[in-house]
Formats: C-alpha cells, sequence, structure tokens
C-alpha cells in the first residue's frame, strides 16, 4: 500500500468507527457508563476495521497483506492515542470520574495537590495505552477478516 493509500484508509476508517461509536454509546451508556462506553469502543473498532478491510482488500493485498494491515493498524494506534488524549483533556468531569475512582480504591486523605495531579495522570496514560492496545489488536483483527475478499479484476486497476 502506497502511503497515500494508507491515509485514506485511515481517514475512512476514523470516519466509520465515529459514526459506529456515536450510535452504539448513546443505546448503550443508559445500560451502565462504564461497560456501555466500554462494548461501544470495542464493537466499533472491530466493525470498523472491518468495513475499511472489506473496501480496501484490494490495495491490501496489492503487497504483502500483514506489512499493508500492521500500516493501517498502527497509523489507527496513533490516531486514537491524540484523540483520547484530546477527549481525556477536554472533559472536564473526567477528572472528577478520576478523583472518584481512587478516592474508592486508595485512601487518599493525607494526598497533596501534587499527589492528585500525578495519580491522575497515570490514569489517563493506562487508558490512553489501553485504548491503542485494543485498536492495535481489534484493528489488526478486523482488517485480516475484512481483507479476505477476493478483489475483482476490476478492484485492482
Amino acid at each position: 500500500m502506497k502511503f497515500g493509500d494508507v491515509i485514506v484508509a485511515v481517514a475512512s476508517w476514523a470516519v466509520v468507527y465515529l459514526l459506529v461509536y456515536s450510535v452504539l454509546s448513546i443505546a448503550l451508556v443508559p445500560m451502565d457508563s462504564f461497560w456501555g462506553l466500554n462494548v461501544a469502543f470495542v464493537v466499533s473498532v472491530l466493525v470498523s476495521a472491518l468495513i475499511v478491510g472489506y473496501v480496501f482488500a484490494g490495495k491490501i493485498q496489492e503487497e504483502s497483506r500483514m506489512a499493508s494491515i500492521g500500516k493501517l493498524a498502527v497509523l489507527s494506534a496513533f490516531v486514537i492515542m491524540f484523540a483520547a488524549m484530546i477527549i481525556y483533556g477536554a472533559i472536564g468531569h473526567y477528572s472528577a470520574a478520576i478523583d472518584e475512582y481512587l478516592q474508592n480504591t486508595y485512601s487518599t486523605d493525607s494526598w497533596t495537590n501534587a499527589d492528585w495531579a500525578a495519580y491522575e495522570g497515570v490514569v489517563l496514560v493506562l487508558n490512553t495505552v489501553v485504548n491503542v492496545l485494543g485498536v492495535l489488536v481489534l484493528g489488526f483483527v478486523g482488517l485480516y477478516l475484512g481483507s479476505m475478499r477476493k478483489p475483482s479484476a476490476k478492484t485492482k486497476e
């Protein structure tokens, strides 16, 4: 795959992901906000990767299939890393959720502001790492399964 093809495929993946995630998160958040959003993330990453793998199967199979899928998965993970950092930084109530989690997990009576800032940063980084790993694994699986179709001769041109 050429670099331009990778960019177009990842941009398509991002659009499909956002559309699927928006619908699923609206539907699943009333169940349980934590598990609903996690299920929406897993399903939307897998579905969007399947769709992109299917649509770009001809381009993926031009060269080494694994190398093409690897390029797409890594760039997608890079995009989700920045998106996660922006989302976590932009949502004011996310810090409140982290604080509540930390208070329920640890004895925080003697924590200073520096302690709070450090632990919030650690939680944000861990959440970002989990998102990146999820996109790498689920994206690779979805792209692999989606690109299994035989492209027609018309598609290869």
